[in-house]
């Protein structure tokens, strides 16, 4: 199973300039709002045209602009599950689920129905409406359609995203069981970022119409999720990833930097490369110590907290004490962690792991 998307397409706002390769498994793309994830799904699909360009699946050509070769949705073999599910309002369920496989003889699309009826625990659903599910049982509907037709590529664009959160949870687990099974190659949209760590054995990022992740010796910019999780080599890239403290720097040595932002030197691991702009750090990274003394280690100060059910985010200010409610870094600590922390008198100590600071460029 192969995917090869080589696209261009003006789009209101900047071109779309698509460039990656997929060989199985399941791609997760990232990016902003409007920054062209959709549009390359239904120009895959067939929904949308490129300019110019060119989509290999599985060595069959979708789309060639030069060739003048442009497939037809109902050709390309392509299963895609919207954020909104789409299903047809004036369908039952069972109509839904075949509606791609309509024309297969009644033999084979009841044993096709009762298969995904059974895969997607929708019994005694068969004859209702979208209008009378729920949006778990939309999604699943939605799901069964797609892979109905037995795809080559499914096609994924949030389908969690209008779910409650217990839900989203049920759904994300069944949809990689059945994704674990499907065999074809999957594209999945998302915003959330755990979703994409659970789901996805791969990463690609698209900023402004544009891939912008690390590319591989030839050029095509995908990389295995933990790499740009780990150590993106981008700006956007670490924004996309969830990446909060990011700093302007500069290069003093060949081990030593400048955090321009945070008024500090750190020393870094990683060799610096040529195009540095900036460095980063995740927010999990950053620790607060006892002992002030050492490599990357600063006093600080607390400017707020927020709180989530896991965990405590700090909001720190460093150097010197606050003169008002600006901070430089966020961190987060465990619950426990806060407990023990929180009536320590100031100034606290935080230290930047030189083996966890990511040098990038913008």
């Amino acid at each position: 199973m192969t995917l090869s998307v080589n696209i261009y397409k003006p789009l209101a706002s900047y071109p779309l300039n698509i460039n990656f390769q997929l060989e199985e498994g399941i791609l997760g793309i990232l990016g902003a709002s409007g920054s062209g994830k959709t549009m390359t799904l239904r120009c895959i699909a067939g929904m949308e045209t490129p300019q110019k360009g060119k989509i290999v699946l599985n060595g069959k050509v979708l789309f060639d602009s030069s060739q003048k070769i442009n497939l037809p949705i109902s050709a390309r073999r392509v299963g895609m599950v919207f954020q909104n599910y789409a299903l047809f309002p004036h369908l039952t369920v069972a109509e839904n689920i075949t509606y791609g496989i309509r024309k297969l003889p009644c033999p084979q699309r009841d044993y096709l129905l009762n298969e995904y009826i059974s895969k997607f625990r929708l019994f005694g659903l068969e004859n209702r409406y979208p209008q009378q599910l729920s949006g778990g049982q939309q999604q699943r509907v939605a799901l069964a359609r797609a892979l109905a037709v037995k795809p080559q590529i499914l096609l994924l664009d949030e389908p969690f995203s209008a779910l409650d959160s217990y839900l989203r949870q049920q759904l994300q687990e069944q949809l990689l069981e059945i994704l674990n099974n499907y065999g074809g190659i999957t594209l999945f949209i998302t915003h959330n970022l755990e979703e994409v760590y659970a789901i996805c054995e791969h990463l690609l990022v698209i900023y402004q119409g544009k891939t912008c992740c690390e590319a591989d010796p030839f050029g095509i910019a995908l990389n295995d999720k933990k790499s740009i999780f780990d150590r993106p080599s981008h700006v956007q890239v670490a924004q996309l990833t969830g990446c909060k403290n990011i700093s302007k720097a500069r290069m003093i040595s060949p081990d030593e930097i400048e955090a321009i932002d945070w008024q500090c030197r750190l020393k870094v691991s990683a060799p610096i490369p040529s195009s540095f702009t900036h460095v980063g750090i995740r927010g999990h990274h950053l620790k607060i110590v006892s002992d002030g003394c050492g490599e990357n280690i600063f006093p600080c100060w607390l400017i707020k907290s927020q709180e989530t059910p896991e965990k405590m985010i700090l909001f720190l200010h460093l150097h010197t004490p606050p003169m008002d409610d600006t901070y430089d870094v966020q961190i987060e600590v465990s619950q426990d962690k806060w407990l023990t922390l929180k009536n320590s008198s100031f100034p606290w100590h935080v230290k930047f792991n030189p083996m966890q600071l990511f040098l990038m460029s913008d």
